[in-house]
């Protein structure tokens, strides 16, 4: 039987103020972050702990009236005679009403986010680049294409054709090659659509494609359906997976699973709810050099790879306001797609 740990003992610092923001509670961890005794704390105001910080007042506001939970993060809050960067979660207390739970986390949150949103706008600044480069090469090559093509038919020598034939399977690859870079531009037709069905769809493309794969599925049947593009959606999940299938040479297993989100920040914009999708593999993992770059356009770790797949992926989770985030370990790949409830 599980059981909720007592706050005493959890290393987050954790405050209850009452509906008159009096501090009524904190817990050794927030002794230690506020370097105030509960001794001194218990009775008072809370603004004498943080200062007049308009940023806490309005989350606290917030989650009083609205009854959900509020989080803020980079907060600049005076602690102890100095400035402290926090995370601050502030959450309505069901067994009292108008009392607040308060919770303080380091800022590793904050930095992630900061993180993703470079992350994001480094892959869309390449991501247009490749497209206008895309579209000036695709002329040319068209017509080296059409070129060779009349060539051919001109030649009566068959050995002479297979030069021909060089230059019209090339020039072909790389037509499909531009064509995927210039995919994503397709606007998302927006309909509703069951996440569940999206995984089923990838699940059995991929068990057709590589039959000896093994697939757990994890399924929180509760969710609600999302407003999305279901084709899109498909393809974006299938270059993950498929990826991890090839990783992996067709023998492993992958793992689907899904969960709510709460108050998660996608696309420098906050969500109350979130769908949470993951794909695990026990593949060999991504090298650490190469972690912080998979989205990149032609970066690929595996030999005769586009490095097309992992960016085409994120670019149509991101027309669909979400993000992906990557942890890898030698045995166990998770590639988490966030997609917001809108």
């Amino acid at each position: 039987m599980q059981t909720t740990p007592h706050p005493d003992i959890l290393a987050t610092a954790v405050l209850i103020a009452d509906a008159r923001r009096v501090t009524r509670y904190l817990n050794p961890a927030a002794e230690n972050l506020l370097g105030v005794s509960s001794h001194h704390a218990l009775g008072k105001p809370v603004s004498l702990l943080f200062g007049e910080c308009t940023e806490l007042v309005r989350a606290l506001d917030n989650a009083l009236s609205e009854g959900a939970s509020y989080t803020e993060h980079d907060l600049n809050l005076p602690v102890n005679g100095h400035a402290v960067v926090l995370s601050v979660t502030v959450s309505p207390l069901d067994e009292a009403e108008g009392a607040a739970v308060i919770e303080l986390h380091p800022a590793a949150g904050s930095v992630r986010i900061a993180r993703d949103e470079q992350v994001m706008a480094q892959t869309q600044a390449s991501q247009a680049l490749l497209r206008q480069l895309a579209h000036e090469i695709r002329n040319p090559l068209g017509g080296i294409r059409g070129a060779a093509q009349l060539l051919e038919a001109e030649l009566e020598s068959s050995d002479l054709r297979e030069y021909t034939q060089v230059i019209i399977q090339e020039t072909s690859r790389l037509q499909g090659l531009l064509d995927r870079l210039l995919t994503p531009a397709k606007r998302p037709v927006v309909q509703a659509v069951n996440v569940h069905e999206v995984l089923e769809r990838v699940r059995s493309l991929l068990q057709a494609e590589f039959p000896r794969l093994e697939f757990h599925c994890d399924y929180d049947v509760s969710l609600p359906d999302l407003a999305g593009d279901q084709e899109q959606l498909i393809q974006a999940v299938l270059n993950i997976a498929r990826n991890a299938a090839q990783a992996m040479r067709g023998e492993g297993r992958i793992s689907f699973r899904t969960r709510v989100a709460r108050q998660v920040t996608l696309a420098m914009k906050r969500w109350k709810l979130a769908i949470r999708l993951d794909v695990v593999d026990n593949g060999p993992g991504i090298p650490e050099d190469m972690l912080g770059r998979v989205f990149f356009p032609l970066v690929s770790g595996r030999e005769g790879g586009t490095g097309l797949g992992l960016t085409l992926a994120q670019s149509l989770v991101q027309r669909h306001d979400g993000a992906i985030h990557v942890e890898s370990q030698p045995g166990r790949t998770c590639f988490s797609i966030f997609l917001p409830i809108k």
